[in-house]
């Protein structure tokens, strides 16, 4: 049997089928390419670029490949972006989200992993937050993962779909292979070595005046491997017969922008120019997680829990491949 990686390209997806390669699962790779890059993933790997929404192409590559299981990472996810273009968003992430699940239910798929996000829960009312925290996203982005987790309630339900949803915090670091390369870049560590290297002349902090000990946002920051393994026992939790599940990813730690720029200055050893610019629209001040749950659920504890850790493995995967993955899509 073998698993579907949808957006299997991507910055995290592509760490995914990394790791899945050393425990020797079968694989088989579905991205339309339009953020992610061709040259993340092995080509060993069975690769197919396409939509998740082309529902005669996902019946093709389950029935060819043998498909028992869907980790699914395949969505638009900039919250800017989804605040300006709403539309889009909920076409791509939802519309054809409810396309795959269709399409899986049909050939008979019924174990799912899916890449959802913290953004689900909206302004925090407490910190750490835990998975009963209220949820009412603050962007377009955030109500599009939330509408594909409220289907799968319902799919569960009703047709026996079952499924872990992994509610990722804040993203970072590399592996030896797999790094952060976005257009345009929005997220701060990539950003933040970017001037560190040459590359941007400083960093825009995009608000100074939230309610936090330096005025800027604060997030948890979670190492991309850490991620990765998480949906590794994610899959195996539903193999052995796991119920649904809604988790956090995070580590509990949260760290402020600056925070983060100074970490990067210590580790880089160059000196980071900073400009301040007014927030940006659906950014909450302050997120941190309550990950108890996923590590008495499936045993997941992260092993890169320092930010140091983290921005080191970020900067050492960047000085390895200035040009990222050389352009290729």
């Amino acid at each position: 049997m073998a698993v579907l990686i949808t957006g299997g390209a991507g910055y995290i997806g592509s760490v995914f089928v990394e790791l899945m390669q050393r425990e020797n699962e079968r694989v088989v790779v579905l991205d339309n390419l339009g953020r992610g890059h061709r040259a993340a993933v092995d080509p060993g790997v069975p690769f197919c670029e396409g939509s998740v929404g082309d529902r005669g192409l996902v019946t093709r590559l389950v029935r060819e490949h043998e498909v028992d299981a869907c980790v699914h990472f395949a969505a638009l996810a900039y919250v800017g972006e989804s605040v300006e273009n709403p539309a889009r968003y909920y076409a791509n992430n939802v519309g054809e989200g409810l396309a795959l699940l269709g399409t899986l239910l049909d050939a008979g798929v019924k174990r799912f992993v899916f890449s959802s996000t913290c953004a689900t829960y909206g302004e925090a009312r407490h910190v750490p937050i835990s998975e009963d925290h209220p949820q009412w996203p603050a962007s377009p982005y955030g109500w599009t993962k939330f509408a594909i987790e409220r289907a799968l309630e319902s799919y569960d339900r009703a047709y026996g779909m079952r499924y872990v949803a992994l509610r990722y915090f804040n993203a970072a670091g590399a592996t030896e292979k797999h790094g952060e390369q976005h257009d345009p870049e929005t997220h701060l560590i990539p950003n933040v070595l970017a001037a560190a290297a040459g590359k941007a002349e400083c960093v825009r902090i995009f608000g100074s005046d939230y309610p936090t000990p330096d005025g800027t946002a604060i997030r948890d920051y979670i190492h991309v491997e850490d991620l990765g393994w998480a949906h590794v026992l994610a899959l195996r939790y539903l193999r052995d017969g796991g119920a649904s599940q809604f988790l956090n990813l995070g580590t509990g730690r949260g760290h402020s922008v600056r925070e983060v720029i100074e970490t990067a200055r210590r580790v880089t050893g160059r000196p980071i120019a900073t400009r301040l610019e007014g927030r940006r629209p659906g950014d909450p001040p302050r997120l941190i997680a309550q990950a108890d749950k996923a590590r008495s659920v499936l045993g997941w504890r992260p092993r890169y829990d320092d930010l140091e850790t983290i921005v080191r493995s970020a900067w050492r995967w960047q000085v390895a491949h200035p040009n990222g993955y050389d352009g290729s899509r």
